[in-house]
């Protein structure tokens, strides 16, 4: 049985005879198929972002129908302390899958990467022609995500969706932590600062999550084809979230 296993995995003369035309032909259908699977992934990025904030725009509205018919009243801080820990359920649920869908996007820009490289091995005159990255390595990584200045600067990664959602969700659960100091009888200016302190306690929680992603992701990286740019010019230096932008 392991011997016509590996009489198989030799190819015959005919078949290691492939010509450039069907090579083409099988990279580009890889490429194709990342290339849907990664639309796919951002397309359920940009799915769950809208799905949390019709929840969140619901919240509110609805906090504010029996804010009104309370008179902010103990029913109406009642209401929210309920409402309130299902809405950041779902916004840290998004959050995290938001997350993970960009380390699955550095894996398949890694891989349509490589097949450009593999493009330009069989035509290297066509190099002028390529705006993004044909190298496995950092710069060729964050030269396909930030074409074409290669540069990925804290203003576009604070726009991205999911730098984004992290701040809302920040609010959301500053807001939680005044209610349940207020529910609890704590003065006004004792709420307000939990609030405050619980916010920017959850932004450093998680702005460290993507931050320790991003150096594994560094840490088990190892190009097969780098390439010669400088490592002053990897935006993967200047910003740790460079899959964040959208």
């Amino acid at each position: 049985m392991q011997q016509s296993d590996s009489s198989s995995a030799s190819p015959s003369p005919e078949r290691a005879a492939v010509s450039d035309a069907i090579r083409v032909q099988i990279l580009a259908t890889q490429h194709w198929s990342l290339l849907a699977t990664r639309s796919m992934t951002w397309n359920e990025m940009f799915s769950r972002a809208s799905m949390y904030l019709t929840v969140l725009s619901a919240a509110v509205v609805s906090l504010a129908l029996v804010a009104q018919a309370t008179d902010f009243g103990g029913n109406f801080r009642l209401f929210a302390l309920l409402l309130l820990p299902l809405v950041l359920v779902v916004g840290l649920g998004t959050q995290i899958r938001m997350g993970d869908a960009r380390g699955e996007d550095v894996v398949y820009i890694i891989g349509m990467n490589l097949l450009r490289r593999a493009y330009l091995e069989l035509a290297p005159d066509l190099e002028p022609y390529f705006i993004t990255g044909h190298h496995d390595d950092e710069a060729g990584i964050a030269l396909t995500y930030a074409t074409p200045d290669a540069r990925v600067t804290p203003s576009r990664v604070l726009s991205g969706s999911p730098v984004t959602v992290g701040i809302i969700n920040a609010v959301v659960a500053g807001v939680l932590a005044a209610f349940i100091v207020d529910a609890l009888g704590g003065a006004t200016g004792l709420y307000v600062g939990a609030g405050v302190v619980c916010g920017l306690a959850y932004l450093g929680v998680f702005a460290a999550i993507p931050i320790r992603q991003f150096a594994r992701i560094r840490r088990e990286l190892q190009p097969r084809f780098p390439g010669e740019a400088s490592d002053s010019h990897h935006p993967m230096n200047v910003a740790p979230d460079i899959a964040a932008t959208d």
